[in-house]
Parts: C-alpha cells; structure tokens; sequence
C-alpha cells in the first residue's frame, strides 16, 4: 500500500520553514539568475564584472546559499543582468 500526500506546492510551507512564502520567492529568484547565467554562459567572475555584484554572492545564490539574501537584492541582482522582474501577488486566508 502507497501512501500519498499531496503537498502545499510550497516545500518550504510542507517542510515547517519558519518563513516558507519568503524562501520560496527567493528560491524562484535565484533559479532565475541561475538560468541567466547558464542561458549567457557567464561565469561568477564575467558576472561581476557585468554587474558589479561579487563572484563570491554568485557562487552562494549558484550553491542555494540564500540567507545572506533579501528578496529586493536578488530582485537587483537580476535587473542588473539585463532582466525585468514582474510579481504577482495572491493573497490567501491561512488554513
């Protein structure tokens, strides 16, 4: 017998993140500038030189590393690689 648990489509939510709507935006922010990134083929050193942002803050949003991360800094770190952010917001009753 399988066992099925349909999740929140937040993992963090489903996991007990103590902030799961906030880790999640910026988990979808950093996936963004991964994917500009590898779509440039730009390297954390040709990104700082592009951005002014330091390879080292690169290297953490490429490993995941996000707490040092607010989600307007990821938010700049992507206008200043050529992209315009655009976010929806719904807003719904917790269960």
């Amino acid at each position: 017998m399988t066992l099925t648990t349909r999740g929140s489509g937040n993992v963090f939510r489903d996991t007990g993140h103590p902030d799961p709507d906030v880790a999640q935006l910026k988990s979808i922010l950093a996936a963004e500038i991964i994917k500009t990134l590898d779509r440039e083929s730009l390297t954390v050193r040709a990104a700082h030189d592009r951005t002014g942002i330091a390879a080292a803050d690169f290297s953490r949003i490429r490993n995941a590393s996000l707490a040092r991360f607010t989600v307007d800094r990821l938010v700049s770190i992507l206008n200043r690689l050529g992209s315009r952010v655009e976010i929806k917001v719904r807003v719904r009753r917790a269960a």
